[in-house]
């Protein structure tokens, strides 16, 4: 097996194995037969007309069927949105996205504030958070030692958002402009999914890259700190407050 296949395996550990969400620019009845094979069932496709990537959410998927569409998306050859857990997870993420309406992708002052308030405040918490480059800001995710409630994780997010948003406000910039997505979140985690590390973002084409407080890394410092961050970055469960 392809040793990033096993890397996401572990890191993303609990999360729902048999549903997942493909991102690609093939489409028609033949890709949609690849797709489906080894019993795999459409939920759901969206074909899109812009130069964005079309998307199927795919569910009964064996294990066997999920480890060949992690080799794709390693591969570059589709992105692989994964689905949280419905009751528990090993796994929580932060999507940070610029909420500005003429320019989207622009990393403006407010998100670069966010991220970095964020970092700090998960720090503190005793999370060492991966932050990935997403194309629209940044996903800051982190990994637990343990499963979490899902509750607990939505709760324990939220603080760290409203601290982040009240450290915006109190900078003098505006907190409007960084809009919180919160993985999982009780209310969608069935039907809204996340883009596994090693994708490239659907708009700009470009490699989810690790945020150091260095700077972006490239892709093949990304992968290795990745492999540094599944060895070193996991949080201890019971950190998370009840």
């Amino acid at each position: 097996m392809d040793p990033r296949v096993t890397l996401l395996k572990e890191f993303y550990e609990g999360l729902p194995t048999d549903r997942a969400k493909v991102e690609t620019h093939a489409h028609g009845f033949a890709y949609l037969e690849e797709l489906l094979l080894g019993g795999a069932r459409l939920e759901y496709g969206e074909l899109t007309l812009s130069a964005t990537l079309h998307k199927y959410k795919l569910v009964n998927l064996t294990e066997r069927r999920m480890d060949e569409l992690l080799l794709a998306h390693v591969e570059k050859r589709l992105n692989l949105c994964r689905y949280f857990d419905d009751r528990a997870n090993w796994t929580f993420c932060f999507n940070l996205d610029n909420n500005h309406r003429t320019d989207n992708t622009a990393i403006i002052p407010e998100m670069a504030l966010a991220i970095r308030l964020l970092r700090e405040g998960l720090e503190r918490a005793g999370c060492a958070p991966l932050i990935l480059a997403s194309g629209r800001g940044y996903h800051a995710w982190g990994r637990l030692d343990a499963p979490v409630e899902n509750d607990r994780l939505h709760a324990f997010m939220l603080r760290h958002a409203v601290e982040t948003a009240a450290g915006i406000h109190f900078a003098g910039l505006d907190r409007h402009k960084v809009k919180f997505n919160f993985y999982p979140d009780p209310r969608t985690q069935d039907t809204v999914s996340l883009r596994l590390f090693g994708s490239d973002h659907a708009k700009n084409r470009l490699f989810s890259r690790v945020l150091t407080p260095d700077g972006l890394l490239d892709e093949a410092a990304s992968w290795k700190y990745f492999e540094n961050h599944r060895r070193t970055g996991t949080m201890a469960a019971r950190k998370i407050a009840p």
